[in-house]
């Protein structure tokens, strides 16, 4: 017996902003983007789920927030 399973994962995004504070390897302006992120299985929406990620706009890393 053999399942196969058609996943996919689809990002929009939905707008961004100037976050506060700085880039601690550069010092440049942070800013803060969000996604809409979809997972379907054969065409039917199975999750949806809203995330908020930050980079910096001068050297273009991905910064992580801790709380």
């Amino acid at each position: 017996m053999c399942l196969v399973f058609l996943c996919e994962e689809e990002e929009r995004v939905l707008g961004s902003q100037e976050a506060p504070g700085k880039c601690p390897y550069c010092g440049g302006m942070v800013m803060a983007t969000d996604f809409e992120s979809t997972r379907r299985l054969c065409c039917l929406p199975i999750c949806i789920k809203n995330k908020r990620k930050y980079s910096c706009t001068n050297c273009s890393r991905r910064l992580e927030t801790y709380p």
